[in-house]
C-alpha cells in the first residue's frame, strides 16, 4: 500500500492572538496557557500518539497546525469582541495572571472584572477557517 501524499486540508482554523508588547517569556507562556484551553474543549483536534523507530513514545499533539498573530490592545480587544458576537468560546489570558499561580487564582482574577474591562494579552480561537479570518482582520502574523 502506497502512503497518502495528498495535501491534508483542514475546516477549521486555531489561531493565538499575542498583544504585541509582551516580554519573550510572557510570549510563550501566554500562547502555552491558550491552547491548553483550546485543546481541552476540543479533544476531536487531538491527533494520534507519536512513536520513534526506537518504539519511544510521546504525546498526541494538535493534528493541525497553530498560527500565531501580533496586535495592540485595541487589536486584541476589538478580535475579542468579534469572536463572542459571533457565538465563539475563547480562551482569554489577561495581565493579572501574570501575578498568580495557580488554576483557581487564575479564575477568580478573570471572575473579579467585567468582560468589557478584561485587561486582555492574548486570546486563543478555534473555529471554521473563514470565521477565524474575520475575527482576526487585521491582525498581523507573530514575528
Amino acid at each position: 500500500m502506497e502512503p497518502d501524499t495528498a495535501p491534508v486540508r483542514f475546516d477549521t482554523k486555531i489561531a493565538v492572538l499575542l498583544r504585541d508588547d509582551l516580554e519573550s517569556w510572557q510570549r510563550l507562556n501566554v500562547s502555552a496557557f491558550l491552547v491548553s484551553g483550546i485543546a481541552a474543549a476540543n479533544p476531536d483536534i487531538i491527533g494520534e500518539p507519536y512513536a520513534d523507530a526506537d518504539g519511544t513514545a510521546y504525546l498526541p499533539m494538535f493534528r493541525q497546525p497553530v498560527l500565531v498573530f501580533a496586535g495592540n490592545k485595541n487589536n486584541l480587544l476589538n478580535m475579542h469582541s468579534r469572536a463572542l458576537s459571533r457565538g465563539i468560546t475563547v480562551s482569554v489570558f489577561t495581565s493579572d495572571l501574570f501575578s498568580t499561580n495557580n488554576d483557581r487564582d487564575n479564575r477568580a482574577a478573570v471572575k473579579s472584572v467585567t468582560g468589557d474591562q478584561l485587561d486582555i494579552v492574548g486570546i486563543g480561537i478555534h473555529a471554521p477557517k473563514n470565521v477565524v479570518d474575520k475575527v482576526l482582520k487585521g491582525a498581523r502574523m507573530h514575528p
